[in-house]
């Protein structure tokens, strides 16, 4: 009868075992988000007082929402408010939440051939630069931040091409790379920044420009249009998120004693 018992017990655990093994949610969201090293500051803290894992999909604000309209994920966490009000006015996402914010800046090389360091205005610079034709890189990978540039080039009138500008079609880290290693001007979040090594001669030449604020939010995937979304577990991450600790812990994230991420939910 004793090891009956133990033998119950035995697979109640594993059973257990497994079911807490499943208990995740999938998040889409930038890579900003992820090569800043926020999530991995903030997930454990989540799943410590909730038991719920946060898979993340780092990708392009643009693809981030494609996946989520897929249904292939349960919350996105994304950076650009006109899409994402849009697609929640469409029906694929419900009750989109101010998380967040930071900045962009522009980076260059130290030697600054386009003669834009300090400079306040970014429209100006990047006429500047695209009057030099000094070398840019940019993401061309229609993510959040990629929105962002060609907003800030159109104010400008300007359409970027030629072989001073080599969109890289990827990620914010590897275009600060492909820059670095090209010595070229980047537009990039500030956060991605602070936590970049390999900067080479680059540096941070303009910023503080209004038209540079960054603004995050965070969205369930619609049940309705997706019935297999973790509904409960996702809304818990995203009532964490904008709950006092979820943004005390964003506020606590710092690099070199630098925030990264300032908090802005509204309850």
């Amino acid at each position: 009868m004793d090891l009956r018992k133990i033998l119950l017990a035995a697979v109640l655990a594993a059973a257990t075992s497994a079911w807490a093994q499943d208990k995740f949610i999938v998040v889409s969201s930038t890579t900003s988000t992820e090569n800043s090293g926020l999530f991995r500051h903030i997930l454990p803290v989540f799943k410590q007082k909730t038991g719920v894992d946060v898979r993340v999909v780092a990708q392009g604000t643009g693809q981030a929402l494609d996946m989520g309209k897929r249904g292939d994920c349960d919350v996105v966490f994304v950076h650009n408010r006109n899409a994402e009000l849009k697609m929640v006015q469409e029906g694929w996402f419900v009750n989109r939440h101010d998380v967040m914010y930071n900045d962009f800046v522009i980076v260059g090389p130290k030697s600054d051939p386009a003669g834009v360091k300090g400079g306040k205005d970014v429209v100006a610079a990047l006429k500047k630069i695209a009057g030099a034709q000094a070398p840019f890189a940019s993401r061309g990978d229609k993510s959040g931040t990629h929105s962002a540039e060609l907003r800030l080039w159109k104010a400008g009138g300007i359409a970027p091409k030629g072989g001073w500008y080599r969109e890289t079609g990827s990620g914010m880290g590897a275009t600060l790379n492909t820059a670095s290693g090209m010595n070229a001007y980047a537009l990039t979040d500030r956060g991605t920044w602070l936590s970049f090594k390999n900067r080479g001669d680059l540096t941070i030449v303009v910023e503080g420009d209004q038209r540079l604020f960054n603004q995050y939010g965070i969205m369930l995937v619609n049940p309705a249009r997706h019935a297999h979304v973790k509904k409960a577990e996702g809304q818990a991450f995203i009532d964490w998120v904008v709950s006092p600790a979820g943004q005390a812990a964003i506020a606590a994230y710092k690099i070199g004693g630098e925030q990264l991420f300032f908090p802005n939910a509204k309850r």
